[in-house]
């Protein structure tokens, strides 16, 4: 039997790193293509599933908070013609894999945030749970390889965020924030889903205060994506903890 063996946890930040580390440590050392190609295939499946769950998620967190949804856009290769016959709100075609686009929050910051939030739970879980349990597991079955590959997108998901969601629901809390010192500020002049468009926006009417709004939520967006990934590590380690002790004291 091959097995990861672990030492104590690493810090907050670089826990995301030595998790990795770990994974890639394996596709090196097993050299075993068959077991590589499974990894990199349920990657792929894992991602092209991901993705439209991902979106609707975003749709169903503001619905199921008191939101209204009437635009969400997905590219068709990740299944938008179907899911548009499901819901009505689902159009075909986006700038991006896929995007809400038309919601609306009746200024109630919190179902905003967990309009945007909502997809990453699957990051906590099962997400961060599958792919610990495959860290740990026996790297000589090809289900693991599969399994890891699969959980890639879930656990990967929050960290390709950093400048999307991750900066939105940051540009959310800042705005806010600031907003209450300074009333005058429009509450929306931070928020986006993409921090590049967003600064290239502002660029015609810079202000100082844009500079501290933008790094800001930059900031918090870096510490939510960490945050996320070390809830997740920490419910997979304590659960598996606690799995294993129930199965030796059976």
């Amino acid at each position: 039997m091959n097995t990861v063996k672990h030492q104590s946890p690493p810090g907050f930040w670089l826990r995301p790193l030595h998790d990795y580390q770990l994974l890639l440590e394996q596709a090196i050392s097993q050299h075993s293509w068959p077991r590589i190609f499974s990894l990199v295939l349920s990657a792929v499946v894992g991602w092209w599933i991901y993705v439209p769950v991902h979106e609707l998620l975003h749709a169903f967190g503001c619905i199921w908070t008191g939101g209204e949804v009437t635009r969400l856009e997905i590219s068709p290769e990740y299944g938008a013609g179907l899911l548009s016959y499901w819901f009505e709100w689902v159009v075909v075609g986006s700038d991006y894999a896929g995007q809400l686009t038309g919601f609306n929050t009746y200024g109630n910051d919190g179902i905003y945030l967990v309009t945007i939030l909502m997809p990453y739970v699957l990051t906590i879980f099962p997400g961060i749970w599958w792919f610990y349990r495959c860290l740990r597991g026996n790297w000589s079955h090809w289900t693991t390889w599969a399994l890891s590959g699969f959980s890639l997108a879930m656990v990967i998901a929050p960290f390709v965020s950093v400048f999307g969601d991750m900066y939105e629901a940051a540009s959310i809390l800042i705005s806010r924030g600031v907003n209450w010192l300074q009333p005058a500020l429009p509450l929306d002049r931070w928020r986006s889903d993409d921090f590049f468009l967003l600064s290239s926006q502002l660029w015609a009417e810079w202000h100082w205060s844009d500079t501290f709004g933008l790094l800001a939520g930059l900031l918090l967006s870096i510490v939510l994506t960490w945050g996320i990934y070390f809830i997740g590590g920490r419910l997979a380690t304590w659960g598996q903890r606690n799995y294993a002790t129930t199965q030796s004291t059976d």
